[in-house]
């Protein structure tokens, strides 16, 4: 793949938990012994964005991101189908997109990935209001711990209590209501839907989301489900039901706490999901071992 890439626009946001002030010349360094040449950017967290914007309107071959996952999401939206080739490389907390694509490596061993065996991947997603996901979103109550797990990340204890406590509180106190365009739907407490890269039913080019409908009755099953969920087997919790969707309206009085590839919003009182089938061209390996 290496020979049709001419031009590189490498964007590093050294403020994220996984690059670093040293990752900029590192990452010059590994493109030039891999014979490659390129532009680094390691712009100020607050121009970010629209270091982002410049490097796609400079039309490279190649837009190399550092960062973590909201930022990924932002390059891969600014692209888009017809725009340059992107290399999410793992540079955050959770990375969801780049191992996914990669596999649990570092981002230097990405990098040589891509270049080296990667090709041209159109990949799908999903989009809510506007906003595209292409790892999973999670709707409802679980959404409601992300503020905690970020002030925890910060180091803000008192925060994350504070937080982890009103999600507690809130967590049955507003229930969605579902429809899914399979027939599917109902009341739910939350629902995921996961985006065939990160989905372990689905296939890479499977043509829509999975769906994750969530219905614990009581802190007991929320308890059960949670330890299903850590040892790999939510699908087969009682509580839980997996459907395949295209498209989907979700509905809850006061708006939606919502996780977008890790990062947290809210939504209208009334959303709808569906299933992207062209969001951007990633270059990555053919295949990889990673496991979501």
């Amino acid at each position: 793949m290496g020979g049709s890439i001419r031009t590189i626009e490498l964007v590093a946001n050294v403020a994220s938990g996984g690059v670093g002030e040293a990752a900029p010349e590192q990452a010059r360094a590994l493109l030039a012994e891999l014979g490659f040449e390129a532009k680094v950017h390691a712009p100020d967290p607050g121009d970010l964005v629209d270091c982002l914007k410049r490097a796609v309107e400079a039309e490279p071959d190649l837009l190399v991101v550092l960062a973590g996952d909201g930022t990924a999401r932002t390059a891969i939206e600014l692209c888009g189908p017809k725009g340059p080739l992107v290399a999410p490389l793992p540079g955050g907390t959770m990375n969801m997109l780049p191992y996914a694509l990669y596999g649990q490596v570092s981002w230097q061993d990405a990098l040589r990935a891509a270049l080296e065996h990667g090709e041209p991947r159109m990949i799908g997603g999903g989009e809510v209001e506007g906003h595209t996901f292409l790892v999973a979103a999670i709707l409802g109550a679980p959404a409601l711990w992300a503020p905690a797990r970020e002030a925890a990340r910060r180091g803000d204890l008192r925060g994350m209590w504070r937080r982890a406590h009103l999600a507690w509180r809130r967590a049955f106190a507003n229930k969605l209501r579902f429809a899914i365009d399979t027939g599917a739907h109902g009341e739910a407490e939350a629902i995921s839907f996961l985006c065939p890269l990160t989905s372990a039913v689905m296939d890479d080019d499977d043509q829509a989301l999975e769906a994750g409908v969530l219905t614990p009755s009581s802190a007991v099953e929320a308890f059960r489900l949670a330890v299903n969920a850590a040892t790999g087997d939510w699908r087969r919790d009682p509580a839980v039901q997996s459907i395949r969707c295209g498209r989907a309206r979700v509905r809850a009085a006061g708006g939606i706490p919502a996780v977008l590839d890790g990062e947290p919003m809210r939504l209208r009182a009334t959303a709808e999901v569906r299933w992207k089938p062209k969001v951007a061209r990633i270059l990555a390996p053919p295949a990889t071992s990673a496991e979501a």
